[in-house]
């Protein structure tokens, strides 16, 4: 199957050279791993939050964005996850990647450099042109919030 792609123009920074690029790890993925570019080894303590640099800048398309994701073996297996999730990484920004780890986890997650802390997706973005309306149109579920199905 042919798919899509956007060309993504990046540079890599000092202390990222020698890892390998964010990588598509098997065809059928839709997020790119990222790597912790790090000097020594970073210790995540239950609770804590930790930003760990990537050794990216990239120059995405307009009408486009970069989603920082958690990985779901590090959330599942160690409690790692992405605090802001998803992260965006805006089309307009030039600065480095960094990634937001906190560890929900009950023991320390030591991070060390080369580590797939995260994946990336790039994904298309719409943009909102607000129309002002005195009614919207009905659904079927209406104004029900939180919880309004039940359990």
């Amino acid at each position: 199957m042919q798919q899509d792609k956007v060309k993504v123009f990046f540079k890599q920074l000092p202390h990222g050279e020698g890892l390998p690029l964010p990588k598509y790890m098997t065809q059928g993925a839709s997020g790119m791993d990222v790597l912790a570019a790090i000097g020594e080894d970073v210790s995540v303590e239950p609770g804590e939050i930790a930003l760990i640099p990537t050794g990216l800048s990239v120059a995405i398309p307009h009408g486009y964005e970069i989603q920082i994701r958690p990985r779901s073996g590090l959330a599942i297996k160690h409690g790692l996850t992405v605090v802001n999730a998803p992260g965006t990484i805006d089309a307009d920004y030039r600065g480095e990647i960094k990634v937001g780890l906190i560890n929900l986890g009950k023991k320390d997650v030591v991070v060390s450099r080369g580590d797939r802390i995260a994946q990336m997706v790039l994904a298309k973005v719409a943009f909102i042109e607000w129309q002002q309306t005195e009614k919207l149109p009905e659904t079927e579920r209406g104004s029900g919030g939180f919880g309004h199905t039940g359990m």
